[in-house]
C-alpha cells in the first residue's frame, strides 16, 4: 500500500501540476495579453507623440528654412535699397554739378546781358549825341535857309529896283 499509496501521490501530483499548469497558462495567457495590450497601447501612445514630435521637428525646421529663406531675401532686398541709395547719391550728385553748371551759366548770361545793355546804354547815348548832332545841323540849315531867303530877296529886289531904275532912266532924257 505504500506503493500504491507513492503511485495515488505521484498521480495526484500530476493531475494537480497539469491543473495548477493550466490554471497558470490561463493566468499568464491573460495576463500576457493584458501586458500585450498595455505595450502595445503605450507604444501606439509613445508611436503617437513621436509622431507628433518629428511633425513638431519638421515644422520647426521648415519654420527655420523659411526664416533662413526670409534673411536671404530681407538681405538681398536691402542690398537692392544700398544699390538704389548709392544710385541716388550718384543721381544727386550728378544733379549737384548741373545745379553748379547752370548757376555758371546764370552768372556767364547775366554778364553777358549786362555787358549788352551796357553796349545798348553806349550805343543809346551816341544815338542821342548823334540826335543832338542833327538838331544842330537842323538849325544851322534852318538858319542857311533864312540868310538864302533873305538874300534871294534882297536880289530880287534889288535886281527889281535895277530894272525900275532902268526903265525909268530910258524913258526920262
Amino acid at each position: 500500500m505504500a506503493v500504491s499509496h507513492q503511485i495515488d501521490d505521484a498521480l495526484l501530483e500530476q493531475k494537480i501540476a497539469a491543473v495548477v499548469q493550466q490554471i497558470l497558462r490561463r493566468e499568464v495567457d491573460g495576463l500576457f495579453a493584458e501586458k500585450i495590450a498595455a505595450f502595445v497601447k503605450e507604444n501606439e501612445r509613445r508611436s503617437r507623440e513621436l509622431s507628433l514630435m518629428e511633425r513638431m521637428v519638421r515644422v520647426e525646421e521648415e519654420l527655420k528654412s523659411l526664416r533662413e529663406i526670409e534673411a536671404a531675401r530681407f538681405d538681398a532686398a536691402e542690398k537692392r535699397f544700398e544699390t538704389m541709395e548709392k544710385r541716388f547719391e550718384t543721381m544727386e550728385k550728378r544733379f549737384e554739378v548741373i545745379d553748379q553748371r547752370f548757376e555758371a551759366l546764370q552768372r556767364e548770361m547775366a554778364a553777358r546781358f549786362e555787358a549788352v545793355g551796357q553796349r545798348f546804354e553806349a550805343m543809346d547815348q551816341r544815338f542821342e549825341a548823334m540826335e543832338q548832332r542833327f538838331e544842330a545841323m537842323d538849325q544851322r540849315f534852318v538858319a542857311m535857309d533864312k540868310r538864302f531867303l533873305t538874300l534871294q530877296w534882297t536880289m530880287g529886289i534889288g535886281f527889281s529896283f535895277l530894272t525900275l531904275l532902268m526903265g525909268l532912266l530910258k524913258f526920262w532924257p
